[in-house]
Parts: structure tokens; C-alpha cells; sequence
């Protein structure tokens, strides 16, 4: 861990040049006394940093400073590279941009071409190429400048709320982005799903971040065993890319003349509207109370069209 937080002030550094202790304390949760002996350790390592006090003082680093070449290897720097590059894709963050001027400055006087990346994310939703983004870098720079926003949301349960609240991280998890932040109206931390933000506005107004462990966020969603449902599938051709797709080919077996497959999955409201979507070539095995309510959800829309 303390190796984590040395080489995380090293690079908060180098994309920043000046930061000061407090700001490095809140962002590896750590005491200012363990800031100031982590950075006396890269002193001593031979990295040129310096520490200013008074009203516009902090940590800097010289700008002439250059990791050494042996740091990385060029596959591990281009790897590296690339996933900066495809993150940057999607959250237009001044310091990331510096941080990639600073890694790129490392091999500009080398005669091999450097590569550009080799990963690519989109993170746009389908015929939308700029709101979500434009929404995305709305909210890091609010988290960065500490500005209170106004968001107008949809849960998933379908409730329409409109909601101060204090933005404090974003997280990625399984491709999907959120945004955790305390809550004006429920007076406490809530999870927001990017997604599910109709519109996000600035305030003008400011907050002081308030104190919470990264391992107190709610980042397990469905995964806990008591909100899963193993589930036994068989499948049709019709239906196999959908499969392999949404469950893994990994999980996907050959069997007669089809396909089977097990795998737990979420169980809420959007499991049995998923299953439909694959339409008849994907059918539930077991659970039978599963199977039952799938059953009855599609005697339902057929009941619609009916009418």
C-alpha cells in the first residue's frame, strides 16, 4: 500500500507539477505527516521535488524531470499509453493530458514511431456522440473544483427526482460509469448511474469534500451470492451470439443439437425483460419459479397486442 501511495504522489506530480499536502492526504487517504515522509523517500531516490510553504506553497516537481527509461519496458509503456489515451477518449481531463505529454515526452528522441494506442472507447450511447460525454466531463470537473450540481434523475425503480448533490468520485464499474456523491435530499452517499441523469447543471455554488473510505462504497451491486440467481439455459442457434454476449462464451457448452449454459445472474426486476429479449431461442431451464415468471411476463405483452 505504501508503495501504491509513493508512486501514485509521483505521478499526481508530474501531471500536476504543484500540489499541495492536503490535497495529497484526501486523494490516498492518508495523514499529511505520511505525505511529507513519502515524498523525503522520493528525495531520496534521486526525483527533484521541492516543498514551498506559505499561502502559495505546496509540492512541486522540476519540469525538466523525465522518468528513467528503465521504468518501463516499451511494451509496458505503450500498454500504458494506450489505456491513458482510451481513457482520455472519454473524460477530457486537463491533468490526464498533462500526464500524457509527460509520458510521451519520454521517447521523443527515439527513432521508432510511437504508437498511438491500440485501444479505443466510445463511450457515447448508440446515435449520441457528444451529450454523454459532454455530461461526463461536467462531473469530473465538478468533482475537481468542488462544485455543488443539479441533477435531474431517473431511478431504477422509475421515481423522477430532481437533487442537489456533492460530487466526490467517478466510478467506472463493469463499462458503466457513476458518479458517487452525497445526496441533498436523502442526506446521505448515493450511487448515481450516468446513465440514468437526464441532465446535469453547475451550480456556481461550492462545498468542502466530505470525509468516506473508498471501501465503504457500494461497489459490489448484484454480485453478493444473496442477490444472485444461478440459472440453466438451454439455447438455439437463433439465439447463440446473444448468449455469448450477455453470459460469456466462456459459459456456453455444446450439447445435442443446441447449447447449454449455467451462470449466476442478477436477480431483480431486468433479469426476465433480458431473457425476452433474446426471443424464443433462449429458454430457462431452471429455476422453475424463473421460468414461470418469464412465461407469464410474455403471455402478458401477447395479451397487449391482442387487445
Amino acid at each position: 500500500m505504501k508503495f501504491q501511495i509513493i508512486i501514485g504522489i509521483l505521478f499526481t506530480l508530474l501531471a500536476k507539477r504543484k500540489v499541495r499536502a492536503r490535497e495529497l492526504a484526501q486523494k490516498y487517504d492518508c495523514s499529511i505527516r505520511s505525505v511529507y515522509r513519502y515524498v523525503d523517500e522520493l528525495t531520496v531516490a534521486g526525483i527533484p521535488i521541492d516543498v514551498a510553504r506559505g499561502a502559495n506553497g505546496g509540492i512541486y516537481i522540476s519540469d525538466s524531470y523525465k522518468l528513467p527509461k528503465g521504468l518501463f519496458t516499451r511494451e509496458e509503456y505503450d500498454r500504458t499509453l494506450g489505456a491513458m489515451l482510451a481513457m482520455q477518449e472519454q473524460l477530457s481531463d486537463p491533468a490526464l493530458s498533462s500526464a500524457i505529454e509527460k509520458l510521451t515526452s519520454q521517447y521523443k528522441t527515439e527513432r521508432t514511431p510511437m504508437l498511438a494506442g491500440d485501444i479505443l472507447v466510445d463511450s457515447g450511447s448508440w446515435g449520441d456522440t457528444h451529450r454523454f460525454s459532454d455530461k461526463l466531463s461536467c462531473i469530473e470537473n465538478a468533482i475537481r473544483t468542488q462544485e455543488t450540481l443539479f441533477l435531474d434523475y431517473i431511478s431504477r425503480e422509475g421515481e423522477h427526482t430532481q437533487r442537489r448533490v456533492l460530487p466526490h468520485l467517478l466510478v467506472l464499474k463493469q463499462n458503466i460509469w457513476y458518479v458517487y456523491a452525497f445526496c441533498m435530499l436523502r442526506k446521505e452517499f448515493r450511487l448515481f448511474k450516468l446513465g440514468r441523469i437526464r441532465s446535469v447543471l453547475g451550480t456556481g455554488e461550492h462545498f468542502e469534500r466530505l470525509p468516506f473510505s473508498r471501501e465503504d462504497l457500494p461497489l459490489s451491486f448484484w454480485q453478493d451470492e444473496g442477490n444472485t440467481l444461478l440459472v440453466r439455459f438451454a439455447i438455439e442457434r437463433a439465439a447463440l451470439p446473444f448468449a455469448e454476449e450477455w453470459l460469456g462464451i466462456e459459459n456456453i457448452v455444446r450439447r445435442d443439437a443446441g447449447w447449454i449454459a449455467e451462470v449466476a445472474l442478477p436477480d431483480d426486476e431486468s433479469l426476465v425483460s433480458k431473457i425476452l429479449s433474446a426471443g424464443a431461442g433462449l429458454t430457462v431451464l431452471s429455476p422453475a419459479s424463473l421460468a414461470e415468471a418469464v412465461e407469464k411476463e410474455a403471455q402478458r405483452i401477447a395479451a397487449r397486442y391482442r387487445a
